[in-house]
């Protein structure tokens, strides 16, 4: 019954993209069919085989290492401040992101990044159909956040209509920067983190594919990644990777402390129309019978909804917070379905972080990404649904 619901929630999924394409007659439905089935065996190799057991906990334990790395320089910075016995979350969590940007940074310069990057868009191309740019572009956002994804295919927006930058927009928000995934490792179960990574990227593109089919020319279909490093030094590489996660971590803080304090006075606002009942607990009601389709157990499903709700909302990192309180009262199928969906980033606040990208590389088209700001949050969150549904399916 669990896999029948999931297969449900499936074709639900896909046909409610189909309902919001612009281009219902140019479809790739081959390129669609393809990368559910890659998406499938991909979470069927990684959850239920020996070798896939093996290589989630090997990057695990490469990514535990790193982890303790980063805590040794965390440590000599801050090793003099006294806390509570829970840790203080920015120094426990928020700073890591600064040495895994720094690591980013370095492989960009070295070149490793790059080609393993290009050639692997290359490979999902030729499988799928779909053009260099696109493909390029769904791989790069595993790797780098939504500014710096979108920054790497610059040179190449004059060739994008609104349905390319649509897709590449798409790709974006419905994926999370390596330079955070040590910090989401801290936060819930590892696997589900790493095996969304790759089914998210897959998801993006077939829902931005059904809402906004592209077709492009031989002559057009190329991809540019040469300069995708302008540091001149691996010193360089590493100054400039350290500056811009600690950039990012102070982001990060700011918004969880915006977002948190918000929905504090949301709540509080919502107490003098209904005593007792939290913003949390509305959006957990609103998202239960999709919930329900992707195999979370009706038990489990306001609050496993509320979660998600959150996440949509506000945030990743805040519905994470809420998220860690419940662990210890939820089954593994549902823990693997809302890690995964959480493992994402779509919610509101990324169509202005979208839309101001674009706006630094080509102020023309930022007007068109802002005007289909919510149906790009809507197809990305579709695509963390369809993500989620097909890992609750082998659990």
């Amino acid at each position: 019954m669990d896999i029948l619901l999931g297969l449900l929630a499936i074709v639900v999924v896909l046909g409610l993209a189909f309902l919001m394409s612009n281009d219902k007659k140019n479809v790739n439905y081959k390129g669609i069919v393809i990368m559910l089935v890659l998406q499938i065996v991909t979470t069927w190799f990684m959850f239920t085989t020996q070798i896939g057991q093996s290589v989630i906990n090997g990057i695990s334990a490469g990514f535990n290492k790193l982890i303790e790395f980063g805590s040794e320089g965390i440590g000599f910075v801050v090793g003099g401040v006294e806390v509570g016995e829970g840790g203080v979350f920015f120094f426990d969590v928020l700073l890591l992101i600064i040495f895994f940007a720094t690591i980013l940074s370095v492989l960009t310069y070295l070149k490793i990044l790059p080609p393993i990057i290009k050639y692997l868009g290359w490979a999902i191309s030729k499988v799928t159909g779909l053009p260099k740019v696109e493909s390029f572009n769904a791989v790069n956002s595993i790797f780098f956040g939504q500014s710096e994804a979108l920054i790497a295919i610059k040179s190449q927006f004059h060739h994008l209509d609104n349905n390319r930058l649509y897709v590449v927009s798409a790709s974006a928000m419905g994926s999370v920067s390596a330079s955070i995934v040590g910090a989401y490792l801290q936060m819930i179960p590892p696997q589900y983190v790493l095996v969304a990574l790759p089914l998210n990227m897959f998801s993006a593109l077939m829902i931005a594919s059904i809402i906004a089919p592209v077709k492009v020319s031989p002559e057009e279909d190329h991809v540019d990644v040469k300069n995708v490093s302008e540091d001149k030094s691996i010193f360089e590489a590493m100054g400039n990777g350290a500056l811009e996660g600690g950039k990012i971590a102070l982001i990060v803080a700011a918004m969880l402390i915006a977002f948190i304090a918000s929905l504090e006075l949301v709540n509080w606002l919502i107490q003098f129309v209904a005593a007792g009942v939290t913003l949390q607990e509305i959006l957990g009601y609103v998202i239960a019978p999709i919930g329900m389709l992707m195999g979370i157990a009706p038990s489990e499903v306001i609050e496993a909804g509320s979660v998600m709700g959150t996440k949509i909302v506000t945030n990743e990192f805040v519905a994470m917070l809420d998220f860690q309180t419940m662990l210890d009262d939820m089954s593994e199928k549902t823990i693997g379905i809302v890690s995964v969906f959480l493992t994402s980033f779509a919610n509101f606040s990324s169509i202005g972080i979208i839309a101001g990208t674009v706006k630094g590389i080509d102020s023309d088209k930022a007007g068109t990404v802002s005007g289909f700001g919510m149906k790009l949050l809507t197809g990305a969150t579709l695509a963390s649904i369809l993500s989620a549904t097909v890992v609750g399916i082998f659990l």
